[in-house]
């Protein structure tokens, strides 16, 4: 049927959902959005994180292939739909597969044999870092910067390096590697199957709040807190899949082209976030020490610089990772595998070591390590009032630095 011939009512359904589940978001529309997920999770007594769930996928692999008991993982009591960090990944990337599907861009993508090295070298960049720094981008810096820790400023520092670092290294094995450039050819999929992604996807959808209401009306209470954690999980990869939300572009970009509109929608999401956090702390909703590493400041800032180089490589955060496998790409499942295994080495080996190993003569409220400690601003500084001019303070030296940049190029490496 022509459009002529298709029914107003119809066609005012049909460009609404192409503006919806078709048309790119903006990345300041999913910035907010997904403050407003990470502000749910926090009245209901969770935080967002990554990591977590990553490193608990490498202790599996580990023990599967006999060298948890030598490293010291301990085995896993729970199944990866339990597992709270676990579970909110997997979520997180049904939710961008759904988004994928929705949108007709679900594509399986293979890369250059040269990118499965990458991230092979930048996964494991990834867990290493992660491990060092008490959490990805997520953990290490947004939550900690959201909760008033300095540990997410230091690792955020850390993360500029890094990015800086790794791509001057990337670009210098553009100019001196030949081998493994070549694609091989797209996967092609019949268009019969591509017609019916958007009744995939919705099946995906319903299928999830199926599933969600079924734990939520359950007896058992971790049930019931999972299922938010279903929704929530859910809600974040489709946002960021729909806005092409990324922190890894964030720290970027701005070395690479000099675009800042990724790095300004994360200044938006912490500006909006920040007091709304802190007036959630002050009243007692949740404890902050929650999602704050023992890792300020050698940790956070050694393991951002690593992560950092390591996200480059990669290309993709942990997030970023998740949200781009929901979407197809192989080469960000290859580095989510090594940035799980190297994450869970790193972290028993750290922990062996002592380094990262909490000090249980320490009898202070926070937690320390020998690579830093649980620092919380208002503590340390005696007020709220210092905390947020601080916070607001850096927000704006960072954004002024990306709209210069923006403007002058001073600060772009290619």
């Amino acid at each position: 049927m022509s459009d002529e011939n298709t029914p107003a009512w119809r066609s005012g359904f049909k460009a609404d959902y192409q503006t919806i589940f078709v048309e790119e978001w903006s990345p300041f529309v999913g910035a907010m959005l997904l403050v407003l997920v990470i502000i749910g999770l926090m009245l209901s007594g969770l935080v967002w994180g990554v990591f977590g769930g990553v490193k608990f996928w490498g202790d599996w692999f580990n023990n599967l292939i006999g060298l948890g008991p030598v490293l010291g993982v301990p085995q896993q009591t729970e199944g990866f739909l339990m597992h709270r960090m676990s579970l909110m990944n997997i979520m997180l990337v049904l939710g961008a597969f759904s988004a994928a599907l929705l949108s007709r861009q679900f594509s399986p993508n293979r890369p250059p044999p040269l990118e499965y090295l990458w991230a092979a070298l930048g996964g494991s960049m990834l867990g290493l870092g992660a491990a060092l720094a008490g959490g990805c981008t997520t953990g290490g810096f947004f939550n900690p910067v959201l909760h008033s820790s300095p540990a997410g400023w230091a690792m955020w520092l850390g993360l500029l390096v890094g990015a800086a670092i790794g791509l001057k290294l990337l670009l210098w094995t553009l100019d001196h590697i030949e081998w493994g450039m070549q694609a091989p050819p797209a996967l092609e999929i019949p268009e019969g199957a591509t017609s019916r992604f958007p009744l995939l996807g919705l099946a995906v959808v319903v299928g999830v709040l199926i599933w969600a209401t079924q734990w939520y009306g359950s007896s058992d209470e971790k049930l019931v807190a999972r299922a938010v954690i279903v929704i929530a999980g859910f809600a974040i990869g489709f946002i960021m899949h729909r806005s092409r939300l990324c922190f890894a572009r964030a720290f970027r970009e701005p070395f690479m082209t000099a675009e800042g509109d990724m790095t300004k929608a994360v200044i938006l999401a912490l500006a909006i976030g920040m007091p709304i956090a802190a007036l959630l702390f002050q009243k007692k909703v949740l404890d902050p020490y929650l999602a704050i590493p023992p890792t300020f400041w050698i940790g956070s800032l050694a393991g951002g610089v690593i992560f950092g180089i390591g996200m480059v490589f990669a290309g993709g955060c942990a997030s970023g990772s998740l949200w781009r496998m929901g979407e197809g790409h192989i080469k960000l499942w290859v580095t989510m595998f090594f940035f799980s295994w190297m994450g869970s080495t790193a972290s028993a080996l750290l922990r062996r070591l002592g380094l990262t190993s909490i000090d249980e003569t320490n009898v202070e409220t926070w937690e320390m390590t020998k690579v830093g400690f649980q620092a919380y601003l208002p503590e340390m500084l005696g007020s709220w009032g210092w905390t947020l001019l601080i916070g607001g303070g850096l927000l704006l030296l960072w954004y002024a630095l990306v709209r210069y940049n923006e403007s002058t190029e001073r600060f772009t490496l290619l």
